[in-house]
């Protein structure tokens, strides 16, 4: 049996991994069920491994480019690529992003017109990444405890006592206790709905100030979200973030300006210093941690690392003894 210490994106993933090998998993996790109080809650769900080049240390491609492939196994995924515009005096930064990343297209409005019909005579330029995906990330929080439900792992709504053997530790900011070195970055977002819009696929607006990302969750409805802010004690929107977001958002489209607003969230996002998560080791004790904003695109990979260094000695580049 091997315990499993949280049930947000990272848990999960992990323990769905295990499951899949065949081992039998208890998941403890005093929050229970994935909820606002997990941060992966508020995710924007994209599987963008290309698009993160152009910030992201190139460990974030490498690992996140079987990501869609590992999601299909759990959960509903949308293979309809990603789309990044600007604005025409911010034309200098989307040449900056193509020449960043790879596996692009290059678009001009007529083919932006034939992607996204809604974005017709509003974009000159964008760049379009055809193998991207995105999920909705609570419909898949939701799926992957199913699927562990049905086979067989155990959900304590409790605290993990002490003395568990085959511990793996995925608690996010609560293994600070552990972790000297994991810090939150802050990321704020929307749920909005528009009856009038009908896109396909996220978009990334590139802005100077807060560049933002839109993500179709179906039905006319939209997630938003755009900012990383090193600070992990405020729970709520600033009214600063909340207007730049809705500019942002008016900008790619006018009918958002009449969208209703369903919610608003704050999440802190597990980070060290470098950005890149590990998977750690002291003695049978393991830690799964530091995803910051590349939860879900990143978590697939921590799983199987994880797993192959548990069951089967073999370290992954993610790896590091004696560290936790």
């Amino acid at each position: 049996m091997i315990n499993i210490i949280g049930g947000g994106v990272a848990g999960l993933t992990v323990g769905a991994e295990l499951t899949r090998r065949g081992e039998k998993v208890t998941i403890f996790d005093p929050k229970g069920s994935p909820g606002p109080h997990h941060c992966s809650w508020w995710a924007g769900g994209m599987l963008a491994p290309h698009c993160e080049s152009e910030s992201a240390d190139p460990e974030v491609v490498t690992y996140g480019l079987s990501a869609a492939a590992w999601w299909k196994g759990f959960t509903s995924v949308v293979e309809a690529g990603s789309l990044v515009v600007s604005n025409p005096r911010d034309k200098a930064d989307l040449n900056r992003f193509e020449r960043l990343t790879r596996e692009h297209q290059r678009m001009d409005r007529s083919a932006i017109e034939n992607l996204e019909p809604d974005l017709a005579g509003r974009f000159a330029d964008a760049l379009y990444f055809p193998t991207e995906a995105h999920l909705s990330p609570r419909q898949a929080l939701a799926d992957l405890r199913a699927y562990l439900s049905k086979n067989g792992a155990l959900f304590v709504d409790a605290e993990a006592p002490p003395g568990l053997d085959a511990v793996v530790d995925c608690r996010g900011l609560g293994a600070r206790d552990q972790l000297r070195d994991l810090r939150g970055v802050k990321g704020e977002m929307l749920m909005i709905r528009s009856g009038e819009l009908n896109f396909q696929r996220p978009i990334r607006f590139l802005h100077p100030r807060i560049p933002l990302y839109l993500v179709p969750r179906g039905e006319g409805v939209y997630m938003l979200g755009a900012t990383m802010i090193e600070n992990n004690s405020s729970r709520t929107i600033t009214a600063r973030s909340l207007l730049e977001m809705l500019s942002s958002a008016y900008a790619i489209h006018p009918a958002f300006g009449e969208a209703e607003i369903l919610e608003t969230g704050v999440d802190f996002r597990p980070a060290f210093l470098d950005n890149l998560p590990r998977v750690n080791r002291k003695a049978d004790r393991y830690s799964v941690n530091g995803l910051f904003r590349h939860g879900y695109l990143l978590a697939p990979a921590l799983a199987c690392q994880l797993s192959d260094w548990l069951l089967n000695d073999i370290k992954g580049g993610l790896c590091a003894d004696d560290q936790y």
